[in-house]
């Protein structure tokens, strides 16, 4: 039962699982079926499913749960368990989190004083527009292209003090990819070094819608994992939803752009390139604002969800560069702080490799002249 438990809880068919061990499918059905198998390929199966080894003694597989609170809907069962890349994503971020919360004190720094520092009672327009002045999205404008508006986004977003990390796969393992359809990402909220995850395999305008939902969250002083689905039911959610909508599309600006005469679909993936949202934003917040009937709406969004579904809209990293995609997985901010500390000699290097998910002293020494901290 542990055995079967471990694969599926891992993605994983009996073929893969063989491959991965370098065995027939054959012998991973008989060890599922006899519970029979040496210690040496019970150690090789934990290994390849991200498993502890103690649970394979157990006589039930083990309940887990997420340590930070659950807003996800996946397919109407909110009480999924959690695959061990998200898991292993929450735990690799909170122990960052803790250590440069650690750093910061000991420099001196005060706590971010807008951390927590709203509530769900709090007038959604006015919070979004405390995030959207922050942002200062209304002095400077963000750039035309996606992923340079993105980037100005993640930038503005660490520039308040919060750690932006993305990523499409577990630390720096290609083969542990994180699901779009499990979540999109999470806060975790601390007033000396708030942190926001963004799922990078998503799309440009998710990941950036993505990034303002979690910073309501940090509004809020709440560490949560959410998926951002505007059909959620969760209240905390549609209220996060509602505050990242009017903060990156506000009504009164989406009103004065809006022509009753152009084709609908037409207008909102134009209106979405202006905003830097998703199709589904600018429609959902047409409706909110009276601009579009509730027939219209319903029409327009099923053929819009469609058509986005079939495709593959997955981003990846910020490119092939490996030391510019760790500026994205670790945020710039956090790696120069621990290589820094290493070199000074307050961090020992095998904490700081552990932190930054590196193997070679080489890729260090590299990274840390790529951030400017070594000549």
């Amino acid at each position: 039962m542990i055995l079967r438990w471990a694969r599926e809880r891992a993605s994983l068919a009996p073929d893969e699982l063989a491959k991965r061990i370098n065995l027939g499918v054959k012998r991973i059905e008989e060890w599922e079926t006899t519970g029979t198998l040496s210690f040496d390929h019970l150690e090789r199966v934990a290994q390849k499913t991200y498993t502890p080894l103690g649970y394979f003694f157990l006589e039930a597989p083990p309940v887990r749960s997420l340590p930070i609170q659950d807003f996800r809907r996946i397919a109407g069962s909110p009480e999924a368990e959690p695959t061990p890349e998200l898991l292993d994503t929450i735990r690799q971020c909170q122990l960052r989190q803790e250590w440069f919360r650690e750093f910061l004190i000991a420099e001196g720094h005060e706590p971010h004083t807008w951390v927590g520092s709203a509530n769900v009672g709090t007038d959604r327009i006015s919070l979004a527009g405390s995030i959207r002045e922050s942002l200062a999205l209304d002095t400077r404008p963000l750039s035309a292209t996606w992923a340079e508006a993105a980037r100005n986004l993640y930038e503005r977003a660490e520039s308040l003090g919060v750690l932006v990390m993305r990523n499409g796969v577990v630390g720096n393992n290609t083969h542990r990819k994180l699901r779009v359809d499990e979540f999109r990402g999470f806060a975790l909220a601390d007033a000396f070094a708030p942190l926001i995850f963004v799922n990078a395999s998503d799309s440009k305008a998710a990941q950036m819608f993505t990034l303002v939902h979690e910073l309501c969250h940090l509004w809020l002083g709440q560490s949560a994992v959410s998926d951002s689905d505007p059909s959620t039911t969760v209240e905390i959610e549609r209220f996060c939803n509602a505050v990242a909508a009017e903060a990156l599309v506000p009504a009164n600006r989406l009103t004065g752009l809006w022509s009753s005469t152009k084709p609908l679909l037409s207008q909102a993936v134009s209106l979405a390139r202006t905003f830097k949202v998703s199709t589904l934003v600018v429609l959902i917040r047409a409706r909110e604002a009276g601009l579009i009937a509730d027939d219209a709406f319903a029409d327009a969004y099923a053929v819009e969800l469609k058509r986005i579904q079939t495709v593959d809209s997955a981003s990846g990293s910020d490119g092939g560069d490996f030391y510019n995609t760790q500026n994205a997985r670790l945020s710039s901010r956090f790696a120069a702080a621990v290589i820094s500390s290493a070199l000074e000699g307050k961090t020992p290097y095998s904490e700081a490799f552990r932190l930054l998910g590196f193997r070679k002293t080489s890729t260090f020494d590299e990274y840390a002249k790529v951030l400017g901290v070594l000549p």
